[in-house]
Formats: structure tokens, C-alpha cells, sequence
């Protein structure tokens, strides 16, 4: 891990994630099922800085007042490929869904459904770049790096799937234009969480 790198941790419905960053922006949301270590670090100032911003839009999408976060700075590690795949993620509505051929076809690259699907399950910043909102093209919920219960919460969380109170939500849609910023070759019930630690 880097000097400049900062981390913390932010409890909400869905269990404590755990956030890294860079000065250049957000590099890391791990749930809370990860294995994967993130020690803490205070990191730069300019890492400091995008960490609270990306904190405080999560506590604004667990209390219903955020739909999308294309004002953070976003800096995955990633290849071309992946980051074409997580800025196509971005594009795709908040209370909607898409499948892998959808994605695949999205990018230009409509025989590449397998390789979507490995970019998906790679995004280093889930929910933030919705990777959760991509399902089967039979409509199934399919893997999830934070677990099928946690991608079935998220997805009725903002209605894009009924309810077992409600039977109400939307289907599949195209996504529509990226909006989460996305730096090309950067470095590595109650929805009302609280604070970061």
C-alpha cells in the first residue's frame, strides 16, 4: 500500500464497506464479505479529501437522497477493456437493470459477453459503479462479489426489482451515457447508515 493512500470503513444497511483512495481519486469499495485486508491509513490530504466525498454520497444513497456519483473522482486500477466495461456500468440508471449482452453490445463489442462479465466481477468500486445492477438476460440475479442477498437488497433498494411487499419495480434497460469519471491508468431495512469512522 502506498503512503498517500487513505482508508476507513462506513457501517450501512448492507454491512461495513471498507474505502480506499488515492490523490487522484477513489480506488477501492470492499464488502463487507471481502477477504481481501485494507489497513488503515491516513494517506494525503488530496486522498482525505476524496475518501469523505465518497463516505458522505454513500450515506446519501443508503438515505434515499442519491441516485448517481458522477461528481467523485473515480481512479481504478484496471485494464483499457475493464475501464470501457466500468464506464459503461456508470451509464446505467439508478432503479434499472441490464444484462451482459447489453453491456457487450453497449461498448461495441457484442461477442465479448464472457469478457463483460469478468470486467463486471472485477470493478474495485462497487455501487458506485453499479456493477450490481447487471443481470441475466433471463432476468436472474447472477454473481455478486458483495453476495446475491446483498445485490437482491441493492436492486430493491432503488425499485429496480419488486419487493415481497410491494410486487413493484422496472426490467432491463440499456444503460444510458457513462457519468462517473473514470482516470484512465490510475494507482491502485434502515437506510440511514452511520457516519465513517
Amino acid at each position: 500500500m502506498t503512503p498517500e493512500l487513505a482508508t476507513t470503513r462506513l457501517d450501512t444497511p448492507i454491512g461495513e464497506l471498507r474505502l480506499a483512495a488515492s490523490p487522484e481519486g477513489l480506488v477501492a469499495v470492499l464488502f463487507p464479505i471481502d477477504p481481501n485486508e485494507l489497513p488503515a491509513a491516513q494517506g494525503s490530504a488530496r486522498a482525505r479529501a476524496h475518501l469523505s466525498a465518497a463516505c458522505t454520497a454513500l450515506e446519501e444513497y443508503f438515505a434515499g437522497r442519491r441516485e448517481t456519483f458522477e461528481d467523485l473522482a473515480l481512479a481504478p486500477n484496471g485494464t483499457e477493456f475493464q475501464r470501457q466495461v466500468w464506464r459503461a456500468l456508470s451509464g446505467i440508471p439508478f432503479g434499472e437493470t441490464t444484462s451482459y449482452a447489453s453491456m457487450a453490445t453497449r461498448i461495441g463489442r457484442p461477442k465479448a459477453v464472457r469478457a463483460v462479465g469478468l470486467a463486471n466481477g472485477q470493478n474495485p468500486l462497487p455501487i458506485i459503479v453499479p456493477c450490481h445492477r447487471v443481470i441475466g438476460s433471463n432476468g436472474a440475479l447472477t454473481g455478486f462479489g458483495g453476495g446475491l442477498p446483498t445485490k437482491k437488497w441493492l436492486l430493491e433498494f432503488e425499485g429496480a426489482l419488486p419487493t415481497e411487499a410491494s410486487g413493484q419495480g422496472t426490467r432491463a434497460r440499456s444503460p444510458s451515457s457513462a457519468k462517473a469519471r473514470i482516470h484512465a491508468g490510475a494507482a491502485p431495512g434502515n437506510p440511514r447508515p452511520s457516519a465513517a469512522r
